[in-house]
């Protein structure tokens, strides 16, 4: 009995190291990428439950990385956000996050959610790997602090504190950088992690009915073409009684800026196929990153000085 259960525990850890040898292999010319867009209730475990359901569903159909959206587990609120916050990696989502990495055995970027630490909250993505470790943690940089007249007015800054960073993460010899919505308006932040090498974009995001319909597209592709980088935003499914209501639209675009996949503004999920080989293709093609004139001009990293 002992040598049959010292057997299985063999098999069991032969098989996870074959999967994990054989992602970082697959990644490093291309994976399956999953954009789950989520319908967002007022119930956090409803919400937070629902996501592990279509992780696994993503699992199922060959994901080697999975997205959640913006503020995945609670509502786009400034009143609610600290009621709905918790601490990371402690809490009750990131606790359910990583066992669904772990239990899937992929990469999952977790949207983001409302974070408390030291008494301030922040709009936080997390990304966690095949082993249900967070390898990355990103505090949305720019608060989304607008007033159109006649369109929307929010203010994040009521309710939330501003990260002070910039954040990537490898998958496999792949390297992505993070940003959360309003940060995909900065052009700055994406030219700083084409510099640090970054192969593709991830930006977890909920526009409005306002700027969706004009900007939403435009500023994807933009941050894909500028940078020779793939670029996935998943945004939550449109709501129309919510207090904010979302435009939807996940996509994600590749270096030449062509929309591989578009969401509807319904709750539904997208599966693509990110070739990187046609990724690296491209930048030689198209050199821009060694025809820049840096004797006028760049873009410097201050905290870093790079």
């Amino acid at each position: 009995m002992f040598a049959s259960r010292k057997l299985l525990q063999h098999l069991q850890q032969s098989i996870t190291l074959f999967t994990q040898f054989r992602m970082a292999a697959s990644s490093s010319s291309g994976f399956r990428v999953a954009l789950l867009q989520l319908t967002v209730t007022a119930d956090k475990s409803t919400n937070v439950a629902n996501a592990v359901r279509r992780l696994q569903q993503a699992k199922l159909n060959g994901c080697t990385l999975a997205i959640l959206p913006e503020c995945f587990n609670s509502p786009y609120n400034t009143a609610l956000f600290k009621e709905y916050s918790e601490v990371i990696p402690g809490g009750e989502t990131s606790e359910a996050l990583s066992q669904a990495a772990k239990s899937n055995q992929m990469y999952i970027v977790g949207g983001s959610i409302p974070e408390i630490c030291d008494g301030k909250v922040y709009n936080t993505c997390t990304v966690w790997d095949p082993n249900g470790n967070l390898i990355a943690k990103h505090r949305k940089v720019h608060l989304f602090d607008i007033n159109i007249p006649g369109g929307v007015c929010f203010k994040e800054s009521d309710a939330l504190a501003a990260g002070n960073t910039l954040n990537t993460f490898q998958l496999g010899k792949l390297k992505i950088g993070l940003g959360i919505c309003y940060d995909i308006r900065f052009a700055e932040m994406a030219t700083l992690y084409r510099k640090q090498g970054c192969d593709m974009l991830i930006y977890p995001s909920a526009f409005n009915m306002t700027t969706g319909p004009l900007h939403w597209s435009l500023l994807i592709r933009c941050r894909a073409v500028d940078n020779q980088a793939f670029v996935a935003v998943v945004s939550p499914a449109r709501v129309t009684d919510s207090n904010y209501v979302a435009w939807g639209h996940s996509m994600v675009v590749d270096p030449w800026g062509k929309i591989l996949e578009e969401a509807s503004e319904k709750d539904m999920d997208l599966y693509a196929d990110l070739d990187f080989g046609d990724r690296e293709k491209m930048r030689q093609q198209i050199p821009t990153e060694n025809q820049r004139r840096t004797d006028l001009y760049d873009t410097i990293d201050l905290k870093n000085k790079v």
